[in-house]
């Protein structure tokens, strides 16, 4: 006989805020009177932490703080055991999304190295010829938005052979200078970044000329920390040798669940930074970073 059990919330866009109720109705649809023995509804908020390749040998101590950390957990029973009729059932459920003790709920982020990811979780409990039924529900969690208002702090960048690091041979370079600004590198996530980008000259013809939006993912303790960055989108801004002296915009677009609010606690860090990327045709690549503070307002 079959069965199929659901989770539905209220709201649409599955986003909420701490100190509110995530409310919803678990839907079970069969089509004739079933028996079950107890449903129930959880509730969890948790923090993965996972090691890059590179540090597992060298922290052996961090596999001990490296492990999930509960912001929120709580459960419910939704039904006793019990019959449930043919058709369609919807029983409804509400959940306070408050932490216990000193805990913050932070935002909802999907990252490499770092994942915070709230779920529900339906079981339905049956008789031992029949298996157990369970469903998982994720929804988001905005941390709430701060009340003071973010200064833009623009950046004016200018990019020549002398500016760039980590150069073997300068000498060898082609001549070029690339200016240009970002508006703002206090950022609010739900906002784009924007500027523009001038190429001034440049001896060798340009390729490609490319927005890089990189995460770096700090997970640690006391014994020392493991600092990885991971690219989330790269956005090509100009294709082939472009026209010198024209202003070429700057717009990027924060994508949702990879991004969140900067955020630093005493276990791990989420950070990020924007390259701007200068391909050559003979593929020397100019690469200028600038670190990246998002707040959400």
């Amino acid at each position: 006989m079959s069965v199929t059990l659901d989770i539905r919330l209220k709201r649409a866009n599955k986003v909420y805020h701490e100190g509110e109720t995530v409310a919803g109705v678990i839907v079970l649809a069969c089509k004739e009177a079933m028996q079950h023995h107890g449903i129930s509804l959880s509730m969890e908020g948790l923090v993965n932490l996972q090691l890059s390749s590179k540090s597992v040998g060298v922290f052996e101590a961090f596999y001990n703080s490296v492990k999930p950390i509960q912001l929120i957990s709580c459960n419910i029973e939704v039904a006793k055991a019990g019959k449930i009729p043919g058709g369609k059932t919807e029983i409804p459920f509400e959940f306070p999304l408050l932490t216990k003790g000193n805990k913050v709920l932070y935002e909802t982020y999907h990252g490499v190295f770092v994942n915070i990811q709230y779920t529900l979780r339906c079981d339905m409990k049956r008789s031992l010829l029949a298996k157990d039924l369970s469903r998982n529900c994720e929804f988001i969690v905005h941390c709430q938005p701060q009340k003071a208002k973010v200064v833009p702090t623009p950046v004016n960048f200018s990019i020549t052979p002398d500016t760039l690091q980590n150069i073997r041979e300068r000498s060898s370079l082609p001549k070029f200078l690339i200016k240009g600004h970002l508006d703002a590198t206090n950022c609010v996530i739900s906002q784009p970044l924007t500027g523009e980008l001038v190429v001034e000259n440049s001896d060798v013809p340009i390729k490609s000329i490319e927005l890089q939006l990189v995460r770096v993912e700090t997970c640690g303790c006391a014994e020392g920390y493991a600092r990885d960055a991971t690219e989330i989108q790269n956005i090509q801004i100009a294709e082939g040798d472009v026209c010198h002296g024209l202003p070429i915009p700057i717009y990027m677009v924060f994508p949702r669940l990879f991004t969140c609010p900067t955020l630093e606690t005493t276990n791990f860090k989420v950070e990020f930074e924007v390259n701007v990327v200068i391909v050559l045709h003979d593929d020397h690549l100019i690469t200028e970073n600038f670190p990246l503070k998002l707040c959400r307002v």
